[in-house]
């Protein structure tokens, strides 16, 4: 009778898990904690489009990009990492095919932050390198079909990763009560990683270039004819702070993910669900969080929009036509 209560199905003797050990202190603070931070992402996340969303003024191609971002990111913050977590200290008990599934949703909400940072990297290109043609270049419009082909891609990207595990459920797990999928991990590193990263390092590398030569040219210009010249410092001022806000955003970025898949490339399948990628992994939810907290740092019109929302002023009657910027 001992024997069976330490199973996560007590019926199943012979094929059942056994029921993981009950954490110790240390770990129960870590698993507050780390719930803490899926809270706190959701929270702040959820802030950054409630503030995109609501205020017109806010309405820029660069903002919906920010926008997308900030939807993965919400939801790595929301379903991802607390499940990741609970994956860890109890069984799991909803079936193999929704362990797919959530998989498939993870992986979805991973690649579409990945393709919203593509997104930024390629939007600061044309501002710095092309800004005479970055209001015809890059609309809304061009944005939002950017956007969606993103999270198309993204959905048809996992379920590619995920189709063995979604046509055959439970192929790699030995037990009942496990949750453990299997992928391939050369496609991914090479598709979700190396990719995309050599794009935005390249196209950083080429803003970081032209950056350097603007602001010179700018100081070089400051005593020429103010008049004719002050819309545009001001317009090439602004967009440098943001190149500068969004690189801010990329090197975390990569600082967060490079481990993870840097671990990865000593394996050619990639046991999700085992514990040695564990803490890879939530460093790499854990850059969802802290997204937001560089929009606090860099764009005063979110610290505005925030105080707006937390106060419930955006209920009043045209509060979306507030001036944050």
């Amino acid at each position: 009778m001992m024997e069976e209560a330490e199973l996560c199905f007590p019926q199943l003797l012979n094929t059942s898990c056994r029921k993981p050990a009950p954490p110790h202190s240390e770990e129960v603070l870590i698993y507050i904690l780390l719930f803490f931070i899926s809270l706190l992402t959701a929270t702040l996340n959820l802030l950054v489009i409630t503030s995109v969303s609501h205020f017109r003024q806010l309405h820029s191609p660069t903002n919906l990009i920010l926008l997308s971002l900030a939807v993965s990111d919400f939801f790595v913050g929301l379903l991802v990492m607390p499940i990741e977590i609970l994956l860890k200290g109890t069984c799991w008990v909803l079936g193999d095919l929704t362990c797919a599934l959530y998989f498939c949703l993870s992986i979805t909400f991973v690649s579409a932050s990945v393709g919203s940072m593509v997104l930024i990297s390629v939007d600061r290109y044309v501002a710095i390198c092309d800004p005479l043609h970055y209001p015809t270049r890059i609309t809304e419009k061009v944005v939002g079909v950017s956007i969606c082909v993103c999270w198309i891609s993204s959905a048809l990207y996992s379920i590619f990763l995920s189709y063995d595990n979604l046509k055959h459920p439970g192929r790699y797990t030995s037990c009942y009560g496990e949750c453990v999928v299997n992928i391939a991990g050369d496609v991914d590193i090479v598709v979700g990683f190396i990719i995309p990263i050599t794009v935005i390092v390249v196209l950083y590398m080429r803003v970081f270039v032209v950056a350097v030569s603007q602001a010179r040219a700018m100081r070089s210009q400051v005593t020429a004819v103010r008049l004719q010249l002050s819309v545009t410092l001001v317009t090439m001022k602004s967009e440098l702070k943001a190149a500068r806000t969004l690189g801010a955003v990329v090197t975390v970025f990569l600082i967060c993910y490079s481990p993870c898949y840097c671990v990865s490339l000593t394996d050619r399948n990639i046991l999700i669900g085992s514990s040695t990628l564990a803490f890879m992994g939530f460093l790499m939810y854990f850059n969802s969080c802290l997204n937001p907290v560089i929009y606090t740092l860099f764009y005063p019109w979110f610290r505005k929009a925030v105080r707006l929302i937390v106060t419930l002023q955006i209920l009043q009657p045209d509060s979306c036509e507030t001036l944050l910027l």
